[in-house]
């Protein structure tokens, strides 16, 4: 029986934000794409909810916000913590240079069914649920497709390049024999859910106490609870029971009172196993991987989604017109990689960072202090608005390929009708004022320069006459 085979320009794996993002961008710029996700549907519990400022600017540009505003969400204009009994704001959004000020809070099955729900008008958007990539198809030195099984059958997508967004254990990475550097991570973090009422504290950052940390993200009703522990000591955890689960979550948090007997069996809790990683090359001809398959990051400051999204639309903005052609160089893979290694290497910097710290808060098991240089550091003027931005923005952020000229346009114009608008208000002002200026009288300044006029011209009159 012979294998189906489906032809394309650009070939996806992977429905996530990288992926989907990337999909809609370049259906968009008129490029045949085929986007190749394992699952039935989106629904993936604990996973990044956190959309920041610059994803939003993204979707203001694509002019799809406003409609994505509309679906269920929560907002944060800031995000703080608590260090021991210290409660600080860390990060202020309220004077990004975006059209949104704050950060959404929205399940990601939520933002990926509206961005595929929106590529699907593109006639060159081809969304395959139900299709998992397993190999890759190669020809000589180059790949040209990918292998995929379906519930049905196996088929070869062929095309001029396959895009790997299928995460941080990309099937395709490994396929491809990539080369990956890894960094050592003192976390894991325990994913659960614990109902929310309306007077619960937005501590986005997390509560630090007794040898953990406790984020809790807001999700309508109910919170997306991580617990932070040592790196492996999951068995340790469990072997410890639920009642002491609970106790330490409750000392955390007291305010979360009997919540904390949600939490009745294992099956509740999902365990992620953080690791922060990097390709040391991104490419091989025909294959590019983008987000976590090239740079899996840690959830702390919840940037994942964030520089995925960003990885995407630099993506599109370069290989759009080489996927319109024959084929795409490897020299543009490289300006991809280039682009968009920096921002992926100071980020895990700044986690590795994070790490450190947390490191020492799990050597002490009891009541810790919020140090003085935290304090003081939070008073210097600015501080806020600047992490505020780091976060919200991130190291280099990416905008949409012609959207940007489109909006310098608008503002160009915009600002010469100011200025046109200005200046016939200022002739306007002269010319009335010169209206309504009363006729000078004649003062001593005329009145010597009359005089001096006269005597010229008897002189003159004289010479003639002689």
């Amino acid at each position: 029986m012979a294998i189906e085979t489906l032809e394309t320009a650009c070939c996806i794996v992977g429905g996530g934000p990288a992926g989907m993002m990337l999909g809609y961008l370049l259906a968009r710029a008129g490029v045949a794409i085929v986007v190749l996700e394992k699952h039935a549907d989106f629904f993936r519990d604990f996973r990044g909810d956190t959309v920041h400022p610059s994803t939003l600017e993204v979707m203001n540009e694509l002019g799809l916000l406003d409609d994505f505003l509309k679906v269920p969400h929560q907002r944060l204009a800031s995000t703080g913590g608590v260090f021991g009994n210290f409660a600080f704001q860390a990060a202020n959004f309220t004077r990004l240079p975006t059209r949104c000020k704050f950060v959404v809070l929205m399940p990601q099955w939520d933002f990926l069914s509206f961005l595929s729900g929106h590529a699907t008008r593109f006639q060159s958007f081809d969304l395959r649920m139900e299709h998992e990539a397993v190999g890759l198809v190669r020809e000589k030195d180059r790949i040209v497709g990918v292998e995929v099984r379906t519930p049905t059958a196996t088929i070869v997508v062929r095309a001029q390049l396959v895009v790997a967004c299928d995460g941080r254990h990309s099937t395709i990475r490994k396929a491809a024999q990539l080369a990956i550097q890894e960094f050592g991570v003192p976390i894991d973090v325990l994913w659960f859910r614990m109902s929310r009422i309306s007077d619960d504290p937005e501590q986005l950052l997390g509560n630090v106490n007794y040898g953990r940390a406790l984020v809790l993200i807001p999700r309508g009703d109910c919170f997306q609870a991580g617990l932070l522990i040592r790196k492996n000591s999951f068995e340790q955890v469990k072997a410890g029971g639920l009642e002491r689960l609970r106790d330490t979550i409750l000392r955390i948090a007291p305010y979360l009172g009997d919540r904390v007997n949600e939490l009745q069996d294992w099956e509740r809790i999902k365990l992620l196993s953080v690791r922060i990683n990097r390709l040391q090359q991104w490419y091989r001809p025909g294959l590019l991987c983008l987000g976590d398959a090239a740079h899996a990051m840690s959830p702390v400051g919840g940037v994942g989604i964030n520089l995925a999204i960003q990885d995407a639309v630099a993506a599109a903005n370069l290989l759009a017109r080489p996927l319109r052609g024959n084929a795409v160089a490897e020299s543009v893979l490289a300006r991809v990689q280039k682009r968009r290694e920096f921002p992926a290497r100071a980020t895990q910097f700044a986690q590795m960072t994070a790490h450190n710290l947390l490191n020492r808060v799990f050597q002490n098991n009891g009541p810790i202090q919020a140090p003085w240089q935290l304090k003081a550091a939070l008073c210097i003027p600015g501080l806020q608005h600047a992490i505020g931005r780091a976060v919200g923005l991130g190291i280099r952020p990416e905008h949409v390929a012609g959207a940007n000229s489109a909006r310098d346009f608008r503002r160009f114009l915009l600002g010469g009708m100011a200025f046109c608008a200005g200046a016939l208000a200022w002739a306007t002002a002269v010319s009335w004022l010169r209206i309504r200026r009363p006729a000078e009288s004649p003062g001593p300044t005329r009145t010597v320069r009359s005089a001096r006029l006269h005597q010229r011209q008897e002189t003159v009159n004289r010479w003639a006459h002689n």
